[in-house]
């Protein structure tokens, strides 16, 4: 079921589409491929809006930094300095985080109206990133899958292919918080990942990948998930054909339980200190699943090129349950 949301500046319709199974409800916008609500029950079927989102089109215009909900690409996280070099050819992208690129840009995915067609229990987001768009090379073609199964878990696809070498990293950027109103305090988070990878004071990779083990980064046993985290965690599984679960962030006050499940090699907590009004520090996380920042720029990470005649694919589930 769709529904006109609003009209961009430029005369764009922005259209809601509401999917609904086993007592979940999602709302997804044409805008930016975001996941507007996901609305689940509590321990005592109690049913409210889990991650944060805006109630019109004007907040996601007018308050894009937060990434509320948002597909991101064409390249997920930062790349060092804006630039990379593939094939002996250096590639100068949008600087729009200091002087580095983050999230694809100042005109990312998440800010493109992407093209929607209901699919069963679901949504096929599909649009053509043209080659030079943001800096990067190739023209992309991508779609993203949104379902719902038949527990309720939401399930993203992304598929892409390319006419030229480039590189490519996309994830959803949505931002949680279990309880549906008071933050995130008191959440417990699961990490099945014993490294990190630290970085400097632009939140760009070292290189290297260290143990967690006695440090604020060790989430192996389920612990109150706290502040400050702005990082990537190295997933013990590794790069997966299908996914498999990595996290698990629970909110004892409400029984309210998110997993995630996914592909990826790695995931990026982010903590939302730095979140503006009308939300404020602390009042979601972020897990988002990914390759690793600044790839490009790292031949000792898993690699993020795409080239001619390869496919690229990435699935994450967001499964949702109370105890």
């Amino acid at each position: 079921m769709s529904e006109h949301f609003g009209t961009l500046s430029d005369g764009t319709p922005v259209h809601r589409w509401t999917l609904e199974r086993a007592g979940v409800r999602v709302r997804v916008l044409s805008y930016g491929g975001i996941v507007q609500s996901v609305e689940v029950p509590d321990r005592s079927g109690h049913v409210t809006d889990v991650v944060l989102g805006f109630a019109g089109l004007d907040g996601y215009v007018t308050h894009p930094e937060p990434y509320l909900g948002a597909l991101v690409g064409r390249y997920a996280n930062r790349i060092a300095r804006a630039r990379f070099t593939l094939d002996e050819v250096t590639y100068a992208l949008e600087p729009n985080n200091g002087p580095n690129s983050l999230h694809g840009g100042a005109r990312g995915f998440d800010k493109r109206v992407w093209d929607v067609e209901p699919v069963a229990h679901g949504l096929r987001l599909s649009r053509v990133s043209p080659h030079g768009e943001e800096g990067f090379p190739g023209r992309l073609e991508v779609t993203a899958t949104y379902t719902l199964d038949a527990s309720g878990a939401l399930r993203l696809v992304y598929e892409a292919v390319t006419d030229e070498p480039t590189v490519v990293n996309l994830t959803n950027h949505s931002y949680f918080d279990l309880s549906g109103a008071g933050g995130t305090g008191g959440h417990e988070l699961r990490l099945a990942a014993s490294r990190y990878t630290p970085v400097d004071g632009d939140l760009i990779p070292t290189g290297e990948r260290a143990d967690v083990a006695g440090t604020r980064f060790d989430f192996r046993a389920a612990r109150e998930v706290g502040g400050g985290l702005d990082h990537n965690f190295v997933l013990d599984k590794g790069l997966t054909d299908g996914p498999v679960e990595v996290a698990e962030l629970y909110d004892p006050a409400s029984g309210r339980v998110l997993t995630v499940a996914t592909t990826e090699p790695g995931i990026q907590v982010y903590t939302a200190d730095h979140l503006g009004e009308p939300f404020g520090p602390g009042a979601g996380v972020a897990l988002e699943t990914q390759h690793f920042p600044d790839s490009p720029n790292r031949p000792e990470f898993p690699s993020t090129t795409l080239r001619p005649g390869e496919a690229y694919r990435s699935e994450t589930v967001y499964g949702f349950s109370a105890r």
